[in-house]
């Protein structure tokens, strides 16, 4: 999308290397994104065993070349939906606050599109969060093809069963697919 001047970011996207633990790190906490202390160590090393692939989103900035967001692409993700139907999925998709609305998020997302359609996989899935704070990420994903997977809300990855309570809180999404 474009910034106030109309133009488009040019994100270059690059797979993450433990090098870039404080990189990754230091996004997350200007996201306000908590995460536990070894989530992106667990997250290479599960790039390393060929599980995921971690990407970092760069732009040219006022101070150089910026790093400004994160992703990540699970060839055998939690959800067991997708793990069933070997549906690999786009997650923790993460722009930092100043960078938003300038296409990096949509970059990300064909970047995964295509390598997942590189692997021969159909489909590609991503999850949303269903408070207001994901409002700008549920219409990108429909703009850019997702549909509910038909399963409807998750917990922690897992189905929720109709009449049950749970916290509307970052654990609570609406699983997404796309046709490749």
């Amino acid at each position: 999308m474009p910034d106030d001047s109309g133009q488009i970011e040019k994100a270059v996207l690059r797979q993450a290397s433990v090098d870039d633990l404080p990189i990754l790190c230091d996004l997350a906490d200007t996201m306000g994104s908590a995460k536990a202390q070894d989530y992106f160590e667990l997250s290479l090393e599960y790039q390393k065993a060929g599980h995921r692939l971690v990407f970092i989103a760069s732009v040219e900035g006022a101070k150089g070349i910026e790093d400004v967001g994160y992703c990540m692409l699970a060839w055998n993700p939690k959800y067991g939906y997708f793990r069933h139907l070997g549906i690999s999925e786009i997650q923790d998709l993460n722009v930092i606050p100043d960078f938003r609305r300038r296409g990096i998020a949509r970059a990300m997302i064909a970047h995964c599109e295509v390598l997942a359609r590189e692997e021969g996989h159909k489909q590609i899935g991503i999850g949303v969060g269903m408070d207001a704070s994901y409002g700008a990420a549920q219409r990108l994903y429909v703009q850019l093809g997702y549909v509910p997977d038909g399963n409807g809300l998750t917990y922690d990855r897992k189905t929720i069963a109709h009449g049950a309570f749970y916290p509307v809180d970052d654990d609570m999404s609406l699983m997404m697919v796309k046709a490749l």
